[in-house]
């Protein structure tokens, strides 16, 4: 388990979600969160495994390693995704992650704001309090512009 860096307390890989259900889960992703003329996402997905007391810090995801889209699919815990503009800090949103839920950043909400996972201690949604577990989230990218876009059918 690692703690350094934008996340602490995780696991990760990247794995090609190949077979039925990954290459289902793909195109349901695909549809919702890259439709045309977006490029399609990357035939490797990050897979984070986050601990019950891990988080993942406030940050922008570098455009050297990913284009215009990322997408998310949350399982297992609950979790708060918080968004903050990074030129006004005050404007800010919650967003609620429950398991089985795609999130979806593109445009502002890719480029001006930052995205982070809230620790355990700070996790509540307005007034609810959401206690994180362990979180795992399948997160899929589109390549970034200049580079080639995935092969058809990967």
């Amino acid at each position: 388990i690692r703690g350094y860096g934008a996340i602490c307390g995780y696991r990760e890989t990247e794995r090609a979600l190949r077979g039925g259900a990954g290459r289902a889960l793909l195109l349901r992703v695909a549809d919702a969160a890259f439709p045309p003329p977006a490029r399609p996402p990357q035939p490797l997905v990050h897979v984070l495994d986050l601990q019950p007391r891990g988080h993942v810090r406030p940050h922008v995801d570098s455009v050297k390693f990913c284009g215009c889209t990322i997408a998310g699919v949350s399982l297992l815990s609950p979790s708060v995704l918080r968004l903050v503009c990074c030129r006004q800090p005050q404007d800010r949103m919650d967003l609620l992650l429950e398991p089985g839920s795609l999130y979806v950043l593109r445009g502002a909400a890719r480029y001006e704001f930052t995205h982070e996972i809230l620790p355990d201690a700070e996790s509540w949604f307005g007034e609810r309090r959401v206690p994180r577990g362990r979180r795992i989230s399948i997160i899929y990218r589109n390549s970034p512009p200049g580079e080639p876009p995935p092969p058809p059918g990967t």
